[in-house]
């Protein structure tokens, strides 16, 4: 494993950081075709997603090195149950060449920590095979071993 980066943040991306969020997409997807509007569509997509998605940025001396984000689910209101969210993570990606350096975990770990802050019930999500291991690490499970290939993982809430 490569050393880890004691200086690299972890902050929630603002209306600022829409062509760094664009920028680390394109390289997630191979930096391939040309898109100049990406980061337009990024910033619109970002709006519509308004308060319910929370992206946060990792950063090295200031240049974004990697990403993740939660969507928050909400419950519809139930007769006698409190109210109860729940978060999808989605959208994590960090650098190739700043990968096994901590920072998809100083990442996870900010979602996690923010996912208890903010009561949910548990956090969701539906990694590649690669990344199952570092998920499973981080105490997520398959909820139901029927799911087969779909690898959908669960992360309980921490107990109110």
């Amino acid at each position: 494993m490569a050393s880890e980066l004691p200086d690299v943040v972890v902050r929630a991306a603002d209306a600022g950081d829409i062509g760094a969020i664009a920028a680390l997409r394109s390289l997630w997807h191979g930096g391939g075709a040309e898109d100049p509007d990406l980061e337009t569509r990024m910033g619109a997509w970002l709006t519509v997603e308004g308060d319910r998605r929370t992206t946060w940025l990792a950063t090295l001396g200031g240049s974004p090195v990697g990403m993740a984000s939660v969507f928050e689910y909400r419950r519809m209101p139930r007769p006698g149950h409190p109210d109860a969210r729940w978060g999808y993570v989605g959208n994590m990606f960090v650098r190739e060449d700043f990968r096994n350096r901590g920072i998809g975990s100083k990442l996870l770990t900010t979602i996690v920590t923010t996912a208890d802050e903010r009561g949910y019930a548990r956090l969701v999500l539906a990694p590649s095979a690669r990344a199952l291991p570092f998920f499973r690490r981080a105490g997520f499970v398959v909820p139901d071993e029927t799911a087969g290939d779909d690898r959908l993982l669960v992360r309980p809430g921490r107990p109110g």
